[in-house]
């Protein structure tokens, strides 16, 4: 697939080339991240740009990523590396240089609220992930405390696989396993209270991490609105679906469509991509100017 900013291909090599993010070789053991505005959905890129998302969603993860520095250190080297370069304005905004670090072979996922794949699953076994839970919950309900449930890393175009605790400690090692489990509530309780605090709920999430220098980091994004569902507060009932700041709203229009959530995926009809567009501008408002 070819990258929505090709005038930046020439001037570094391409490592990788994910859903939504373009990297690069920057320096040594550096590397450039670009957000691009592509959409995926049910694990497929949409052929249609969300207008600006790249730049929302890099502004969002910097600012959590400098919120949570105390928390667990980042990948970060430098957050804005062309707001004074005039040939390179097109990457402004939406361009992070970062350390290289070794990622973890584990999607690191918290749910605080009974939604998605974990309200089918609670639904059919009255667990999430093999956890068993309280009799009685329905769409949306708040969980008894916060779930870590660890997922696989997919390839582009495949589906991420729920894996037990047991799992990525086979995969990563036990002490590495308890760690990244730790700090994952630890960054999730941290984001939900002060996300609703300025009237979004953080009703799941999912952080990625890296080790360098034989520490684990944060890397990848972090509490941005593609990696997690983010509801408006005020308008928050049990029992149905809610209202989002996310993509949920492309998947919501997607589930209307005879369409098996396989690649190519369908074009987005433009008023669905501007509304998804002041989805995430509306979030990065409440978030960073609330």
């Amino acid at each position: 697939m070819a990258t929505l900013y090709e005038s930046h291909e020439t001037a570094w090599n391409l490592i990788s080339r994910g859903k939504v993010r373009d990297v690069y070789e920057f320096a040594p053991n550096e590397m450039l991240i670009v957000t691009t505005d592509r959409l995926s959905a049910f694990d497929v890129i949409l052929p249609t740009p969300i207008p600006d998302k790249g730049v929302v969603l890099t502004q969002i993860a910097n600012f959590w990523f400098d919120k949570t520095n105390a928390i667990v250190p980042n990948h970060i080297v430098d957050p804005e590396p062309f707001s004074t370069d005039p040939e390179r304005r097109h990457l402004a905004g939406r361009s992070i240089v970062v350390h290289r670090a070794e990622a973890l072979p584990v999607e690191a996922i918290v749910r605080g609220y009974l939604t998605g794949s974990g309200r089918k699953d609670y639904e059919k076994t009255g667990t999430v992930c093999g956890i068993e839970l309280p009799a009685g919950l329905v769409e949306a309900s708040r969980l008894p405390e916060p779930l870590y449930t660890p997922s696989t890393k997919a390839a582009i175009g495949d589906h991420d696989q729920n894996i037990s605790f047991e799992r990525t400690a086979d995969l990563v090692g036990k002490e590495l396993a308890e760690k990244v489990r730790d700090v994952s509530l630890e960054l999730y309780a941290f984001g939900a209270a002060y996300a609703v605090e300025r009237g979004i709920i953080i009703a799941d999430t999912k952080f990625e991490f890296g080790i360098l220098d034989g520490e684990l980091i944060l890397i990848d994004e972090v509490m941005t609105p593609d990696s997690s569902r983010f509801w408006p507060a005020d308008g928050y009932m049990v029992g149905r679906s809610q209202p989002s700041y996310d993509k949920q709203f492309v998947r919501d229009y997607l589930e209307t469509l005879d369409w098996d959530k396989t690649a190519p995926g369908p074009a987005l009809p433009p008023e669905v991509a501007a509304q998804t567009a002041e989805k995430y501008l509306e979030a990065w408002r409440r978030l960073t100017q609330g």
